[in-house]
Protein backbone atom coordinates (compact mmCIF):
# COMPACT_ATOMS: atom_id res chain seq x y z
CA UNK A 1 0.00 0.00 0.00
CA UNK A 2 1.44 3.36 -1.00
CA UNK A 3 0.72 6.76 0.49
CA UNK A 4 -1.56 7.44 -2.47
CA UNK A 5 -3.70 4.29 -2.30
CA UNK A 6 -6.36 3.23 0.14
CA UNK A 7 -6.73 -0.38 1.25
CA UNK A 8 -9.62 -2.42 -0.05
CA UNK A 9 -12.80 -1.82 1.94
CA UNK A 10 -12.57 -4.79 4.32
CA UNK A 11 -16.26 -5.57 4.63
CA UNK A 12 -16.49 -6.41 0.94
CA UNK A 13 -14.48 -9.59 1.58
CA UNK A 14 -17.28 -10.92 3.82
CA UNK A 15 -19.71 -11.36 0.93
CA UNK A 16 -19.10 -15.12 0.59
CA UNK A 17 -19.61 -15.64 4.32
CA UNK A 18 -22.79 -13.57 4.25
CA UNK A 19 -24.14 -15.65 1.35
CA UNK A 20 -23.28 -18.85 3.18
CA UNK A 21 -24.94 -17.67 6.40
CA UNK A 22 -28.07 -16.64 4.51
CA UNK A 23 -28.66 -20.29 3.60
CA UNK A 24 -29.30 -21.20 7.25
CA UNK A 25 -32.98 -22.09 7.72
CA UNK A 26 -33.22 -19.78 10.73
CA UNK A 27 -31.83 -16.83 8.80
CA UNK A 28 -28.67 -14.79 9.27
CA UNK A 29 -27.43 -13.51 12.61
CA UNK A 30 -25.15 -10.62 11.68
CA UNK A 31 -22.64 -9.91 14.43
CA UNK A 32 -20.03 -8.47 12.09
CA UNK A 33 -20.69 -4.72 12.14
CA UNK A 34 -21.18 -2.83 15.37
CA UNK A 35 -24.14 -0.73 14.30
CA UNK A 36 -26.85 -0.22 16.94
CA UNK A 37 -30.25 -1.77 16.25
CA UNK A 38 -32.31 -0.63 19.25
CA UNK A 39 -34.55 2.45 19.11
CA UNK A 40 -32.92 5.82 19.63
CA UNK A 41 -34.04 7.10 23.07
CA UNK A 42 -36.90 9.57 23.20
CA UNK A 43 -34.71 12.16 24.93
CA UNK A 44 -32.73 12.55 21.69
CA UNK A 45 -35.64 12.18 19.30
CA UNK A 46 -37.72 14.83 21.03
CA UNK A 47 -34.87 17.33 21.12
CA UNK A 48 -34.10 16.68 17.45
CA UNK A 49 -37.73 17.24 16.43
CA UNK A 50 -38.08 20.38 18.54
CA UNK A 51 -35.04 21.87 16.78
CA UNK A 52 -36.14 20.84 13.28
CA UNK A 53 -36.83 24.45 12.20
CA UNK A 54 -33.20 25.19 11.27
CA UNK A 55 -33.01 27.47 8.21
CA UNK A 56 -29.51 28.78 8.94
CA UNK A 57 -26.12 27.13 8.80
CA UNK A 58 -24.73 25.69 12.03
CA UNK A 59 -21.21 26.58 13.12
CA UNK A 60 -18.22 24.26 13.26
CA UNK A 61 -17.58 25.52 16.78
CA UNK A 62 -20.86 24.17 18.11
CA UNK A 63 -23.45 26.03 20.13
CA UNK A 64 -22.61 27.36 23.55
CA UNK A 65 -25.24 25.01 24.99
CA UNK A 66 -23.54 22.03 23.37
CA UNK A 67 -20.04 22.93 24.52
CA UNK A 68 -21.35 23.53 28.04
CA UNK A 69 -23.22 20.19 28.01
CA UNK A 70 -20.14 18.38 26.72
CA UNK A 71 -17.98 19.85 29.47
CA UNK A 72 -20.60 18.85 32.03
CA UNK A 73 -20.73 15.26 30.74
CA UNK A 74 -16.94 14.94 30.75
CA UNK A 75 -16.82 16.19 34.33
CA UNK A 76 -19.78 14.17 35.64
CA UNK A 77 -19.09 10.86 33.91
CA UNK A 78 -15.32 10.83 33.32
CA UNK A 79 -13.91 13.12 36.00
CA UNK A 80 -12.40 15.40 33.34
CA UNK A 81 -12.26 19.15 33.80
CA UNK A 82 -11.88 21.05 30.53
CA UNK A 83 -10.30 24.43 30.13
CA UNK A 84 -12.99 27.07 29.51
CA UNK A 85 -15.25 25.38 26.91
CA UNK A 86 -16.57 28.79 25.88
CA UNK A 87 -13.15 30.43 25.63
CA UNK A 88 -11.63 32.08 22.57
CA UNK A 89 -9.77 28.84 21.81
CA UNK A 90 -12.22 25.95 22.19
CA UNK A 91 -11.42 22.97 24.40
CA UNK A 92 -14.28 20.95 22.87
CA UNK A 93 -16.02 20.95 19.48
CA UNK A 94 -18.65 18.66 17.89
CA UNK A 95 -17.70 16.35 15.04
CA UNK A 96 -19.69 14.56 12.35
CA UNK A 97 -19.50 11.28 14.23
CA UNK A 98 -16.09 9.99 15.23
CA UNK A 99 -15.02 8.11 12.09
CA UNK A 100 -14.83 11.31 10.05
CA UNK A 101 -12.61 12.87 12.71
CA UNK A 102 -10.38 9.80 12.94
CA UNK A 103 -9.96 9.64 9.17
CA UNK A 104 -9.18 13.33 8.80
CA UNK A 105 -7.31 14.22 12.00
CA UNK A 106 -3.73 14.06 10.58
CA UNK A 107 -4.90 16.24 7.69
CA UNK A 108 -6.82 18.66 9.92
CA UNK A 109 -3.77 19.06 12.15
CA UNK A 110 -1.70 19.93 9.09
CA UNK A 111 0.71 17.02 9.44
CA UNK A 112 2.91 16.83 6.34
CA UNK A 113 5.65 14.45 7.46
CA UNK A 114 6.39 11.88 10.12
CA UNK A 115 5.00 8.56 11.31
CA UNK A 116 1.60 7.85 12.84
CA UNK A 117 1.71 5.34 15.70
CA UNK A 118 -1.37 3.10 16.02
CA UNK A 119 -2.19 0.04 18.18
CA UNK A 120 -1.07 -3.45 17.12
CA UNK A 121 -4.72 -4.47 16.69
CA UNK A 122 -6.59 -1.39 15.57
CA UNK A 123 -9.70 0.11 14.05
CA UNK A 124 -8.75 0.33 10.34
CA UNK A 125 -9.55 4.04 10.03
CA UNK A 126 -6.45 5.06 12.01
CA UNK A 127 -4.34 3.72 9.18
CA UNK A 128 -6.69 5.14 6.54
CA UNK A 129 -6.30 8.61 8.06
CA UNK A 130 -2.53 8.32 7.83
CA UNK A 131 -2.75 7.13 4.22
CA UNK A 132 -5.01 10.06 3.29
CA UNK A 133 -2.40 12.43 4.76
CA UNK A 134 0.44 10.59 2.98
CA UNK A 135 2.02 9.37 6.21
CA UNK A 136 3.36 5.91 7.15
CA UNK A 137 2.18 4.00 10.22
CA UNK A 138 3.91 1.96 12.91
CA UNK A 139 1.94 -0.45 15.08
CA UNK A 140 2.86 -0.62 18.76
CA UNK A 141 1.05 -1.29 22.03
CA UNK A 142 3.84 0.21 24.13
CA UNK A 143 5.79 3.44 23.65
CA UNK A 144 8.37 2.43 21.02
CA UNK A 145 12.07 2.97 21.60
CA UNK A 146 12.69 4.21 18.07
CA UNK A 147 10.22 5.64 15.56
CA UNK A 148 11.34 7.69 12.60
CA UNK A 149 10.03 11.21 13.17
CA UNK A 150 6.81 10.45 15.09
CA UNK A 151 3.97 12.82 14.25
CA UNK A 152 0.88 11.50 16.04
CA UNK A 153 -0.09 8.71 18.45
CA UNK A 154 -3.49 7.00 18.41
CA UNK A 155 -4.64 5.21 21.55
CA UNK A 156 -7.92 3.28 21.74
CA UNK A 157 -9.28 2.40 25.16
CA UNK A 158 -11.64 0.61 25.42
CA UNK A 159 -10.30 -0.90 22.23
CA UNK A 160 -12.05 -1.84 19.03
CA UNK A 161 -12.04 -4.76 18.17
CA UNK A 162 -10.71 -6.45 21.29
CA UNK A 163 -12.22 -4.50 24.18
CA UNK A 164 -8.85 -4.03 25.86
CA UNK A 165 -8.73 -1.30 28.53
CA UNK A 166 -5.48 0.59 29.09
CA UNK A 167 -4.60 1.15 32.74
CA UNK A 168 -3.81 4.65 34.04
CA UNK A 169 -0.15 3.55 34.24
CA UNK A 170 -0.14 2.55 30.57
CA UNK A 171 -1.84 5.78 29.57
CA UNK A 172 0.64 7.85 31.60
CA UNK A 173 3.54 6.14 29.84
CA UNK A 174 2.15 7.19 26.46
CA UNK A 175 1.47 10.74 27.65
CA UNK A 176 5.05 11.07 28.89
CA UNK A 177 6.41 9.61 25.65
CA UNK A 178 4.40 12.02 23.53
CA UNK A 179 5.24 15.07 25.59
CA UNK A 180 8.97 14.28 25.56
CA UNK A 181 8.82 14.34 21.75
CA UNK A 182 6.26 17.09 21.24
CA UNK A 183 3.89 14.59 19.61
CA UNK A 184 0.09 14.80 20.08
CA UNK A 185 -1.41 11.79 21.85
CA UNK A 186 -5.01 11.18 20.80
CA UNK A 187 -7.27 8.71 22.60
CA UNK A 188 -10.30 7.26 20.86
CA UNK A 189 -12.66 6.72 23.80
CA UNK A 190 -15.90 6.02 21.96
CA UNK A 191 -16.72 3.03 24.23
CA UNK A 192 -15.72 4.71 27.49
CA UNK A 193 -19.24 4.39 28.97
CA UNK A 194 -19.27 0.62 28.38
CA UNK A 195 -16.87 -0.87 30.87
CA UNK A 196 -17.66 -4.42 32.06
CA UNK A 197 -14.71 -6.07 33.80
CA UNK A 198 -12.63 -2.89 33.98
CA UNK A 199 -13.37 0.80 34.49
CA UNK A 200 -11.96 2.83 31.57
CA UNK A 201 -10.01 5.99 32.39
CA UNK A 202 -9.88 8.94 30.00
CA UNK A 203 -6.50 10.19 28.83
CA UNK A 204 -7.76 13.62 29.96
CA UNK A 205 -8.34 12.50 33.55
CA UNK A 206 -5.99 14.29 35.96
CA UNK A 207 -4.57 10.95 37.16
CA UNK A 208 -3.25 10.47 33.61
CA UNK A 209 -2.77 13.99 32.29
CA UNK A 210 -1.20 15.44 35.43
CA UNK A 211 -3.81 18.17 35.50
CA UNK A 212 -2.93 19.68 32.10
CA UNK A 213 -4.23 18.65 28.69
CA UNK A 214 -1.17 19.90 26.83
CA UNK A 215 -0.58 17.68 23.81
CA UNK A 216 -3.65 15.54 24.50
CA UNK A 217 -6.93 14.99 22.66
CA UNK A 218 -9.87 12.66 23.32
CA UNK A 219 -12.52 11.51 20.85
CA UNK A 220 -16.02 10.58 22.03
CA UNK A 221 -19.22 9.55 20.30
CA UNK A 222 -22.93 9.20 21.04
CA UNK A 223 -23.31 6.41 18.48
CA UNK A 224 -23.15 3.51 20.93
CA UNK A 225 -23.83 4.97 24.38
CA UNK A 226 -26.90 6.86 23.12
CA UNK A 227 -27.93 4.44 20.33
CA UNK A 228 -27.58 7.29 17.85
CA UNK A 229 -25.13 6.21 15.15
CA UNK A 230 -27.43 7.67 12.50
CA UNK A 231 -27.16 11.11 14.08
CA UNK A 232 -23.37 11.26 13.43
CA UNK A 233 -22.73 12.95 16.76
CA UNK A 234 -19.19 13.08 18.12
CA UNK A 235 -16.91 15.25 20.24
CA UNK A 236 -13.26 16.26 20.19
CA UNK A 237 -11.85 17.69 23.42
CA UNK A 238 -8.58 18.41 25.14
CA UNK A 239 -5.68 20.80 24.50
CA UNK A 240 -7.23 24.07 23.25
CA UNK A 241 -4.23 24.67 20.97
CA UNK A 242 -4.87 21.38 19.17
CA UNK A 243 -8.67 21.57 19.27
CA UNK A 244 -8.38 25.10 17.89
CA UNK A 245 -6.27 23.93 14.93
CA UNK A 246 -8.84 21.26 14.11
CA UNK A 247 -11.74 23.68 14.50
CA UNK A 248 -10.09 26.24 12.22
CA UNK A 249 -9.61 23.67 9.45
CA UNK A 250 -13.11 22.22 9.89
CA UNK A 251 -14.84 25.56 9.49
CA UNK A 252 -12.93 26.22 6.26
CA UNK A 253 -14.01 22.79 4.99
CA UNK A 254 -17.63 23.17 6.05
CA UNK A 255 -17.53 20.14 8.36
CA UNK A 256 -20.60 21.09 10.36
CA UNK A 257 -22.80 19.08 12.70
CA UNK A 258 -26.43 19.94 11.80
CA UNK A 259 -28.18 22.24 14.24
CA UNK A 260 -30.95 19.78 15.19
CA UNK A 261 -28.32 17.12 15.90
CA UNK A 262 -26.46 19.54 18.15
CA UNK A 263 -29.71 20.11 20.07
CA UNK A 264 -30.14 16.34 20.43
CA UNK A 265 -26.56 16.07 21.69
CA UNK A 266 -27.27 18.65 24.39
CA UNK A 267 -30.20 16.59 25.61
CA UNK A 268 -28.27 13.30 25.46
CA UNK A 269 -25.21 14.61 27.27
CA UNK A 270 -27.38 15.89 30.12
CA UNK A 271 -29.21 12.58 30.59
CA UNK A 272 -27.56 9.55 32.20
CA UNK A 273 -30.63 7.30 32.43
CA UNK A 274 -30.72 6.30 28.76
CA UNK A 275 -27.02 5.41 28.88
CA UNK A 276 -27.57 3.14 31.88
CA UNK A 277 -30.46 1.43 30.10
CA UNK A 278 -28.24 0.79 27.07
CA UNK A 279 -25.50 -0.59 29.34
CA UNK A 280 -27.95 -3.00 30.95
CA UNK A 281 -29.22 -4.18 27.57
CA UNK A 282 -25.74 -4.76 26.14
CA UNK A 283 -24.53 -6.33 29.36
CA UNK A 284 -27.29 -8.94 29.28
CA UNK A 285 -26.53 -9.79 25.65
CA UNK A 286 -22.84 -10.03 26.44
CA UNK A 287 -23.39 -12.52 29.25
CA UNK A 288 -25.57 -14.80 27.11
CA UNK A 289 -23.35 -14.67 24.05
CA UNK A 290 -20.09 -15.13 25.93
CA UNK A 291 -21.36 -18.26 27.68
CA UNK A 292 -22.47 -19.73 24.36
CA UNK A 293 -19.17 -18.89 22.64
CA UNK A 294 -17.22 -20.62 25.38
CA UNK A 295 -19.52 -23.67 25.28
CA UNK A 296 -18.87 -23.82 21.52
CA UNK A 297 -15.12 -24.02 22.10
CA UNK A 298 -14.15 -20.39 21.60
CA UNK A 299 -11.90 -18.50 23.98
CA UNK A 300 -12.76 -14.88 24.75
CA UNK A 301 -9.72 -12.65 25.25
CA UNK A 302 -9.64 -9.08 26.59
CA UNK A 303 -13.24 -7.88 25.99
CA UNK A 304 -13.22 -6.06 29.35
CA UNK A 305 -15.25 -3.23 27.83
CA UNK A 306 -16.98 -2.11 24.66
CA UNK A 307 -19.46 -3.83 22.39
CA UNK A 308 -17.49 -6.82 21.11
CA UNK A 309 -16.21 -10.23 22.07
CA UNK A 310 -12.68 -10.99 20.83
CA UNK A 311 -12.79 -14.71 20.15
CA UNK A 312 -10.21 -17.29 19.11
CA UNK A 313 -10.17 -21.02 18.47
CA UNK A 314 -6.40 -20.93 17.88
CA UNK A 315 -6.90 -21.17 14.13
CA UNK A 316 -6.84 -18.82 11.16
CA UNK A 317 -9.60 -16.24 11.55
CA UNK A 318 -11.16 -17.09 8.18
CA UNK A 319 -11.56 -20.71 9.27
CA UNK A 320 -13.52 -19.47 12.27
CA UNK A 321 -15.53 -17.12 10.04
CA UNK A 322 -16.51 -20.11 7.86
CA UNK A 323 -17.41 -22.29 10.86
CA UNK A 324 -19.75 -19.60 12.12
CA UNK A 325 -21.20 -18.90 8.67
CA UNK A 326 -22.24 -22.58 8.57
CA UNK A 327 -24.31 -21.77 11.67
CA UNK A 328 -25.78 -18.71 9.95
CA UNK A 329 -23.68 -16.33 12.07
CA UNK A 330 -21.58 -13.59 10.43
CA UNK A 331 -18.58 -12.17 12.32
CA UNK A 332 -15.63 -9.94 11.46
CA UNK A 333 -12.24 -11.62 10.86
CA UNK A 334 -9.50 -10.29 13.10
CA UNK A 335 -7.24 -9.72 10.11
CA UNK A 336 -9.33 -6.62 9.36
CA UNK A 337 -7.59 -5.02 12.33
CA UNK A 338 -3.97 -5.87 11.60
CA UNK A 339 -1.65 -8.90 11.39
CA UNK A 340 -1.84 -9.46 15.16
CA UNK A 341 -5.55 -10.26 14.80
CA UNK A 342 -5.23 -13.08 12.31
CA UNK A 343 -6.28 -15.81 14.79
CA UNK A 344 -9.30 -14.01 16.22
CA UNK A 345 -12.77 -12.91 15.18
CA UNK A 346 -14.83 -10.02 16.48
CA UNK A 347 -18.43 -10.67 17.54
CA UNK A 348 -20.63 -7.61 18.07
CA UNK A 349 -23.29 -7.28 20.75
CA UNK A 350 -25.29 -4.98 18.48
CA UNK A 351 -28.02 -7.37 17.43
CA UNK A 352 -31.57 -7.64 18.70
CA UNK A 353 -32.30 -9.88 21.65
CA UNK A 354 -34.08 -12.28 19.29
CA UNK A 355 -31.03 -12.56 17.01
CA UNK A 356 -28.61 -12.87 19.93
CA UNK A 357 -30.77 -15.67 21.32
CA UNK A 358 -30.72 -17.34 17.88
CA UNK A 359 -26.91 -17.22 17.88
CA UNK A 360 -26.81 -18.58 21.43
CA UNK A 361 -29.04 -21.50 20.46
CA UNK A 362 -26.92 -22.35 17.42
CA UNK A 363 -23.63 -22.13 19.30
CA UNK A 364 -24.98 -24.23 22.15
CA UNK A 365 -26.48 -27.04 20.05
Amino acid sequence: MTSRSLPDFPWDSLRPARARAAEHPGGTVDLSIGTPVDPTPDVLRTALADAADAPGYPTALGTADLRTAAAGWLSRRLGVQLADPLGALPSVVPTVGSKELVALLPTLLGLRAGTVVIPEVAYPTYEVGAVVAGLPVVRSDTPPDAVADPALVWLNSPGNPHGRVLSPEQLRAWVAWGRERGVPVVADECYVELGWDAAPTSVLHPSVSGGTHEGLLAVHSLSKQSTAAGYRAGLLSGDPALVGRVWEARRHLGLLVPGPVQAAMVAALADDEHVELARARYGARRRRLRAAVEAWGGRVEHSEAGLYLWVTRDEDCWTTVDRLADLGVVVAPGSFYGPAGERHVRMALTATDERVDAAVARLSS
